[in-house]
């Protein structure tokens, strides 16, 4: 038998649902479960590495065909180099939160059976395997339904929790309502693939091989990109997103936003540049401008959270933006022809695809280690926490400035070839162009400023000054299995960051065979050492150079501070007179971000209210004052709540029909077979 990445991957499959079936036989020792099921796990997600880092790198595309599914209608698999990127980027996230797993689900102990949440842990990763593996509509569909079903059941686990049912409730809604887009899409395409005479373009081979009138393929496109959307989070179809993401166990939540959304990079990806092929510019323009919406709302959003899971739900709203700029300038590059603009903006988005993995899964799995020690999200209840937990803070750091895309690490790059591509393109022939690519450039400039504040917010709040809560829990230290996890993922980072050119020499393949061009030609002109996304005279970049300057910076500085005695003289803090700085003298969450809020509130539905208890008849010294701010998502006022009135008031009409008395089902029932004599004729 010939060994190829696709069986590699397949492998990893069985291995995920051999995980789920010793379930029965082990669950009477929750401690047995959990090791044996999160280790079948890493050893699956490391084959699925070996696989997906092998298709990519050897340009292999393999194909299988199934005998299961319905008469007619086989399964069609197939693993080629796009394929293979998302399968990598799934994998390796799931490799190191199963290994921080193994530490973190034993927090549940003593406290609640992990069956279900091992059970639908493994169905989850399997369904997103088998989504990026499916080379028809309906294996896509079905895998689609059971990474969506699993997620459901994961965020739901601790359902006591009124919290986990609603969010559980919307994220089903919204992920259905995305599924019947998607459905929706590949029939207009399959239909057309066979000119509606058969069943046969179901696959996605007889999708390629179409030529789609550009009404019929734009109504697949819009419907497509609605659905996909919806289960990426794009703006204004969020809401789900910030709800579910914070109540899931802390492990889910990283596989969630990290590589659950992704998935619906992989579809944008797929219908757009493979199925349908050729495309109008502005259906790239079209997913920039939603692109720059969510990146900036997104990071709005989250600046003005205190919930540290909640923050950073939002925060994947605003990298899933920062994604879909690079896929939307390659679009229009695409649809100009201009290929290496084209490639290289599909190098961006896909390579920030890669890091938001890393980056937004380590800052999870730092979450998760803090609300494992202190039992609390909200950050108004944290700080001094790098005294107690010096590894969890430290590894937190690096996910803060990899997500600030700061250098040396992964995030920066991602961004600077999103900007190259921006600031390299020449005049567009469409007024819209050329006012939405300078304006698109400044806005990411300013999400990249913004995303900095808040993550300067989200690690002295939650890690410096003092202790901000009423009652001080016994903190502990994230324990070996999950510090592995966020290790290797903070190594990954910093790898991506320094090492850019190589990841992006393996990942070339893509472009070449969906666009007929790739950036290695450019950026490789000087090696591994410098990054020359399209030519060396116009922008260069030196990860490893960078990263030497940086750490010759340190090195000088502490040398020069520490070395020499008495160089560093300590004093006590200037407090502006007052007596010794306690922990309610500190910057809050909330007070951090006033002055944002000030300047974008107008974006939010915000209540704030100050509320004073007088002293007796001394009303200039309160005896009490306290501080109330309620900020809501305006998309709930202006789309949803009006849908869900709306539903409750034709829930109402219909319910009037259910009288209660025979006679009116009597006439119901003869109104019914009236209608249907005078149609049937």
């Amino acid at each position: 038998m010939t060994i190829t990445p696709l069986g590699i991957v397949s492998l990893s499959v069985l291995l995920l649902f051999l995980a789920v079936l010793l379930v029965p036989l082990l669950k009477s020792s929750q401690r047995l479960l959990i090791s044996t099921s999160f280790t079948l796990a890493s050893a699956a997600s490391l084959l699925g590495i070996i696989g997906g880092v092998w298709a990519v790198g050897g340009a292999i595309t393999n194909t299988m065909i199934l005998p299961v599914g319905l008469p007619d209608l086989p399964f069609h698999l197939r693993a080629d180099p796009l394929a293979g990127f998302f399968i990598t980027v799934i994998c390796l996230l799931s490799l190191f939160v199963s290994m921080y797993s193994l530490g973190y689900i034993k927090g549940y102990l003593g406290r609640r059976p992990v069956t279900s949440l091992v059970v639908f842990y493994n169905i989850f990763l399997a369904g997103m395997l088998m989504v990026v593996l499916a080379d028809d509509a309906l294996f896509f569909l079905i895998a689609w339904e059971v990474m969506a079903a699993a997620s459901y059941f994961l965020v739901m686990f601790e359902d006591e929790r009124i919290e986990n049912r609603r969010a559980a409730f919307l994220y089903i809604i919204v992920a259905h309502v995305g599924a019947i887009a998607i459905l929706l899409s590949f029939g207009i395409m399959a239909g057309l693939a066979t000119g509606f005479e058969n069943f046969t373009g179901y696959t996605f081979d007889a999708m390629r091989q179409a030529e789609f009138p550009l009404k019929w393929a734009t109504a697949a496109f819009l419907l497509a990109f609605l659905g996909f959307a919806a289960k990426a989070g794009v703006v204004p179809l969020h809401v789900w997103l910030p709800e579910a993401h914070p109540v899931a166990p802390s492990n889910v939540s990283a596989l969630m936003s990290g590589v659950m959304l992704k998935t619906a990079i992989y579809g944008i990806v797929r219908v757009s540049f493979d199925l349908l092929g050729t495309f109008p510019w502005w259906w790239g323009a079209i997913v920039l401008i939603l692109g720059l919406i969510s990146a900036v709302m997104g990071v709005l959003y989250a600046l003005m959270q205190h919930d540290l899971k909640r923050l950073l739900a939002y925060h994947s709203v605003e990298n899933i933006g920062i994604i879909l700029i690079g896929i939307g300038l390659s679009m229009i590059f695409t649809s100009f022809n201009m290929p290496m603009l084209a490639a290289l903006g599909l190098i961006a988005g896909l390579y920030h695809t890669m890091n938001h993995a890393m980056f937004k899964g380590l800052l999870f799995m730092g979450a998760g280690a803090v609300l494992h020690a202190t039992k609390e999200r909200n950050m108004e209840e944290m700080g001094g926490l790098i005294h107690r937990m010096p590894w969890t803070a430290a590894l937190f750091l690096i996910g803060c400035v990899s997500i600030s895309a700061l250098p040396p690490f992964n995030g920066f790059v991602s961004e600077w070839l999103t900007f190259q591509a921006f600031l390299l393109s020449p005049a567009m022939p469409s007024p819209l162009l050329k006012l939405l690519v300078p304006l698109g450039a400044a806005l990411l400039a300013l999400t990249g400023a913004l995303a900095a504040a808040c993550f300067v917010k989200a690690f002295g709040v939650t890690f410096l000054g003092h202790w901000r809560g009423h009652h001080m829990p016994r903190v502990h230290e994230a324990d070996w299995f999950m510090r592995s996890g966020m290790i290797l993922a903070a190594l990954t980072c910093f790898l991506l960051g320094v090492l850019p050119t190589l990841f992006i020499d393996w990942m070339d393949i893509i472009p070449q065979q969906l666009i007929g061009t790739k950036i290695g030609v450019s950026s490789g002109t000087y090696g591994w050492l410098w990054l020359t996304p399209v030519a060396q005279e116009r922008a260069s970049y030196s990860g490893p150079i960078v990263f030497v300057g940086i750490l010759l910076v340190v090195v000088a500085a502490y040398l020069i501070l520490h070395v020499k005695p008495g160089a560093i003289h300590r004093v006590p803090i200037w407090d502006c007179g007052f007596g010794k700085l306690n922990q309610r003298m500190q910057y809050s969450a909330t007070s951090f971000s006033m002055p944002i809020r000030r300047i974008f509130g107008f974006l939010f539905n915000i209540r704030e209210q100050v509320r004073l208890t007088p002293r007796g008849v001394y009303k200039a010294f309160p005896k009490r004052l306290n501080y109330y701010l309620r900020v809501r998502d305006r998309f709930w006022g202006w789309l949803y709540n009006p849908v869900i009135e709306f539903s409750f008031w034709v829930s109402r009409m219909v319910g009037r029909l259910q009288q209660g008395r025979i006679q009116a089902y009597l006439i119901y029932s003869f109104i019914t077979i009236i209608v249907l004599l005078v149609f049937s004729r």
